[in-house]
């Protein structure tokens, strides 16, 4: 099994951006235990900073991989290009979060993404790409 994780803006400051919602673990920290703990599964790692890169690697895996773990962040919530290359693609999409999204700001309550992803996991810290990747097991 072969499943790309692809982080959208910001969330390549984990560890030190508001670590009272997204804790003090980096992410690549975080990456290499889920290698660690999914020996059987190919795990891959994308963040950008940039919708159209983001996009760009949707599309890329969108028909060979087998799964798409997506948190695309603050672009959750504005870009209508990352939730159409959602909807174009073949391969499944888990739209997650870390933080609940529902417990912030009234904008942050909209999502593009979730109307063509196979599933959403929201609010349960890092912990929220281990169930994503159970999800699809």
């Amino acid at each position: 099994m072969k499943i790309i994780i692809i982080n959208g803006p910001n969330l390549n400051l984990l560890g030190k951006r508001e670590p009272e919602i997204y804790g003090s673990q980096t992410f690549e920290e975080y990456f290499v235990s889920l290698q660690a703990e999914f020996p059987n599964v190919e795990l891959v790692y994308f963040q950008s900073n940039i919708e159209g890169e983001i996009i760009s690697k949707i599309q890329e895996t969108g028909f060979t991989f087998d799964g798409i773990i997506l948190n695309a962040a603050a672009y959750t919530h504005t870009s209508v290009g990352i939730g159409d290359a959602v909807k174009s693609i073949t391969t499944p999409v888990i739209e997650v979060h870390i933080s609940n999204t529902f417990s912030r700001e009234s904008f942050r309550h909209q999502s593009y993404i979730s109307p063509n992803a196979k599933g959403i996991i929201i609010g349960f810290g890092l912990e929220s790409y281990k169930l994503a990747i159970k999800a699809f097991l």
